[in-house]
């Protein structure tokens, strides 16, 4: 595999309790709402924008990923997340729905405001 290969967990959709085991946690949420408002997000985006450290958000995406809701792509030392390829249409329209009802609340807003205010974000990406 590259440097740059992405890679998705498993060719099926994640089942609906996977689905909703990994919604039920606030820092497994928070990840999610920002992968689903931005497409694909830098793990020290991530950091940045949720404020906690980088062992925590990294074991809260590696559940993402087993659970099926997320894939990651490797860029030299960076590891990027985006939503996988193989979430079932009602998945996704699940993720939306949470996104945009709330999206305007905390910590949610905080969430977007902190990652939009990140410094050394080159063309609205990651840089460090």
């Amino acid at each position: 595999m590259s440097a740059s290969a992405a890679t998705e967990h498993s060719a099926v959709a994640p089942a609906p309790e996977a689905v909703f085991q990994a919604l039920g946690d606030s820092t497994r949420l928070r990840c999610l709402a920002l992968i689903v408002t931005h497409g694909e997000l830098c793990v020290c985006e991530l950091v940045h924008a949720l404020e906690l450290s980088q062992p925590k958000i990294s074991r809260h995406l590696k559940l993402l990923r087993e659970a099926g809701l997320v894939a990651d792509r490797r860029e030299r030392i960076w590891v990027h997340y985006r939503l996988a390829d193989t979430l079932a249409p009602w998945t996704r329209t699940t993720l939306d729905a949470v996104v945009a009802e709330h999206a305007d609340s905390p910590p949610f807003a905080d969430d977007a405001r902190r990652l939009a205010h990140m410094p050394d974000r080159p063309d609205g990406r990651c840089s460090n």
